[in-house]
């Protein structure tokens, strides 16, 4: 019997999502996964700047720290938050496909001045 792989992954509703639909993903191929969620010094410090926490990779470190201490076997998370190199004994091993990157904001319209 094959243990589950698991999945270290944030707790947000994203995050969470997201690792969920790679479970998924796994699952259609037939391995069984878990999710092991992690608190990260970004999570926990919601009262500070991210820039005065260390910036980039203030939610990545701890998810990092899960595999390589052995308590998750691989990680799911945002690119976004990743940092331009990888961590010593890790690598980015795959991407899913990606949904449509457009994106859009709605604004109040504002009088033109010059009306």
């Amino acid at each position: 019997m094959v243990a589950p792989l698991r999945l270290a992954t944030r707790g947000s509703a994203l995050a969470r999502w997201q690792a969920e639909h790679v479970a998924s993903r796994l699952g259609r191929s037939g391995v069984e996964t878990t999710l092991v969620f992690v608190e990260t010094t970004g999570d926990l410090r919601r009262d500070v700047p991210l820039s005065q926490l260390g910036g980039q990779g203030v939610f990545v470190k701890e998810v990092e720290a899960a595999v390589l201490e052995g308590r998750a076997d691989a990680a799911v998370h945002s690119a976004k938050d990743l940092q331009s190199t990888t961590a010593p004994g890790l690598v980015l091993a795959a991407v899913p496909e990606r949904g449509d990157p457009r994106e859009w904001v709605a604004l109040p319209r504002h009088p033109d001045p010059d009306e």
